[in-house]
């Protein structure tokens, strides 16, 4: 097993608007991405940012060879109890997963 980070190029997060947060994991190469679409599933992404999987967006841009989510924010951009106000910190979750190496 192996980060995902060590296998992807880079994986960001950032706000989709006031009211939404998307993720997005981009890979070098086609074999990179094939690997990180088959064994990064939506419901360990759920279970990762403690979010319903049903509330969860899976985008596959195999042309750009990266893969995205967009989940509702836990709490409204700005709001007084936002920790995160511009969503950079959701991807360092994500960055940590394991995954069988490629």
């Amino acid at each position: 097993m192996t980060a995902l980070a060590d296998i992807a190029d880079k994986v960001r997060s950032k706000n989709a608007g006031p009211f939404w947060l998307t993720i997005d994991i981009f890979c070098g190469s086609a074999p990179h991405y094939e690997h990180i679409v088959q064994h990064v599933t939506t419901a360990e992404v759920a279970r990762l940012l403690a979010t319903d999987v049903s509330e969860i967006k899976r985008f596959e841009l195999p042309d750009l060879h990266v893969l995205k989510f967009s989940l509702p924010r836990p709490t409204v951009q700005g709001a007084r109890n936002d920790r995160d106000m511009h969503g950079a910190q959701w991807s360092n979750l994500l960055e940590e997963l394991d995954i069988p190496a490629c």
